[in-house]
Formats: C-alpha cells, sequence, structure tokens
C-alpha cells in the first residue's frame, strides 16, 4: 500500500503540471508553432536537467544494450508523441484533444500485459473504461457535441498509442535513474527536432511577440515544469505500480486544464464536472484493489526466471 500512495502522489502531481500546460500552451497560439514549442521547451528543460544531474552526481552512463530501448521510448515519448499531440490539438476541437487524454491509460494497459506480462483483470478494465467515461464528460459537453477534423483525430490517437509505449518502455529501464533517463530522453528529442526548430527561428519567429510576458513565461513553464518536473515525476511514479494502474493518473490532465481554464480565462465548466470526476476517482480506486507489481519487484522477478 505504501507504494501506491508514493506512485499515486508523484503521479498525481506529474498529471496536475501538465494540465496547467495546457493553459500555458494557449496563450502562444499564434506566436509560436507548435513543433518548434516542443523544441523550445526541450532547450530550456536540458538546463536545469544537467544541474540536477550534476547537483545529485547522478550516473551518466546507459549500457550499451540498452540504448536502442531508451532510443525508442525517445523519438516515440518524447518526440512524436508530443508533437502529434500539439499539431492534433491544433487541427482539432477541444472535444476531439480529449481523445489523447481518454485513450492513453487503456492503451498502457494493453501494453502493460503484452510487454510487462501484468495481470489482466475484470476490475482493471471497468476502471479504464468508468474514468475514460468520466473524463469525456469532463471535457465534452453532450448538450453540444461537435465533429473535429480527421487528421487532427488521427494526430491524437498516434500520440496516446505512442505516449502509451514510451511509458512501458520506461519500466523496462527502471534500473537507471529518471533523472538520468528523462536527460537522454529530452536531449534525444531536441536533437531530432533542431534542423525544423533552427529554421523557424531563422524564417518564421517574431521576435518582438517573445517580448510578452505571457509567452517566455509559458516557454519557460513548458521547459522547467511541465518537462523536468513532470516527466520526471512520471518516470518515477511509474516505478512504484504496474503501468495499467498508473496510466489512470493521466486523467488528472483534463481535470485540472478543466478547472484552470475556468478560474484564469473565464471558460466554462458543464454540470457534468462532478459526476465525471466521480467516475474517475472511482476508476482509480478500483484500479488499485486491484493487486501492484513495483519496478524492482518486476526486476526481480525477471532475474530469477533466467
Amino acid at each position: 500500500m505504501r507504494n501506491l500512495l508514493i506512485g499515486s502522489l508523484l503521479l498525481s502531481l506529474a498529471g496536475s503540471i501538465w494540465g496547467a500546460m495546457f493553459i500555458a500552451v494557449r496563450l502562444t497560439t499564434g506566436v509560436i508553432d507548435p513543433i518548434a514549442l516542443v523544441w523550445m521547451r526541450y532547450g530550456v528543460a536540458l538546463i536545469p536537467l544537467v544541474f540536477l544531474m550534476y547537483q545529485q552526481k547522478i550516473a551518466w552512463k546507459i549500457e550499451r544494450k540498452d540504448w536502442k530501448l531508451l532510443l525508442l521510448s525517445a523519438l516515440t515519448g518524447n518526440t512524436l508523441s508530443i508533437v502529434t499531440q500539439e499539431s492534433g490539438t491544433m487541427l482539432t476541437s477541444a472535444q476531439m484533444g480529449s481523445v489523447i487524454t481518454a485513450a492513453t491509460p487503456a492503451f498502457m494497459v494493453v501494453f502493460g500485459c503484452l510487454l510487462l506480462h501484468e495481470r489482466f483483470s475484470f476490475s482493471r478494465l471497468l476502471s479504464v473504461v468508468l474514468a475514460t467515461i468520466g473524463v469525456l464528460l469532463i471535457v465534452v459537453d453532450p448538450d453540444n457535441i461537435k465533429t473535429g477534423n480527421m487528421l487532427g483525430g488521427i494526430y491524437l490517437t498516434i500520440a496516446a498509442i505512442t505516449w502509451a509505449l514510451m511509458s512501458i518502455l520506461l519500466k523496462l529501464l527502471s534500473r537507471y535513474s529518471v533523472f538520468a533517463l528523462t536527460f537522454y530522453s529530452v536531449l534525444i528529442a531536441f536533437i531530432t527536432l533542431s534542423p525544423y526548430g533552427l529554421w523557424w527561428v531563422a524564417a518564421e519567429a517574431d521576435f518582438t511577440a517573445f517580448c510578452a510576458p505571457q509567452i517566455w513565461g509559458s516557454v519557460l513553464y513548458v521547459g522547467v515544469i511541465s518537462t523536468t518536473a513532470g516527466f520526471v515525476l512520471w518516470s518515477k511514479g511509474l516505478t512504484y505500480m504496474d503501468a495499467s494502474i498508473g496510466g489512470l493518473f493521466m486523467f488528472f490532465q483534463p481535470v485540472v486544464g478543466t478547472l484552470l481554464g475556468y478560474f484564469l480565462l473565464d471558460e466554462t465548466i458543464t454540470s457534468y464536472f462532478i459526476p465525471g470526476f466521480a467516475l474517475i476517482a472511482i476508476g482509480v480506486v478500483l484500479a488499485m484493489r486491484g493487486g501492484n507489481t513495483t519496478a524492482a519487484e518486476k526486476l526481480a522477478q525477471s532475474k530469477a526466471c533466467n
């Protein structure tokens, strides 16, 4: 139970941080290209990550046999997932944007069973279904449903699948410090996106607009808080529980995003918010009652089998 409580706290903080990120991203709309924003957030994030690596005296070495797994994790989650998420959100309505949050935990259950051999039970399936319905009640207004752009929907589905896959791959690399994994993942994504980012800065950037506090403040938030703190908390939190349980904490994103949108941007909250949040809470509690295996226990079991 102690592991579940620690993991729940870390993953809840990560989900809440990413929920607030949607406000920061919204403030940059029309000023920073979505792909360029991802590139900038990673460039900013590398500074505190390097400082933390030195300050905590974290080992930099990754064994050669694990580099392919780390590279795959960085390219799928930190690069492809985030880019398709930003691009898909720009092309669709807010309702369609909920697809990424609603679908990710379901894919994590599937990948957890296939790659980590986590137990599959009716209670876990039911928990994902209940939490997904809860998110859709919060984000989608049933009385005012609008269809989104099909291409945007495809982007968001890709984002959901690749983020779920990255989360599973990180559990396979749990022998390393979360700071080291986050640093190398962010570095790989930053290098991958640099050709486009540099071109955008040279050809498209409006440097006058960057002087606005909400613009550079948003970049700092998505870089330092959302990327550095968020990724570290998420990676660490997943080591305390099964991926199929941890994925449910992605649902904190739309809850926090909706609340902050209401208080900061005067966005409306429908009457379905409270029942939606209740379903999410029930889903999380139901999943946590179905048993749990930490990353350390999985590693020990793997060594015992070999």
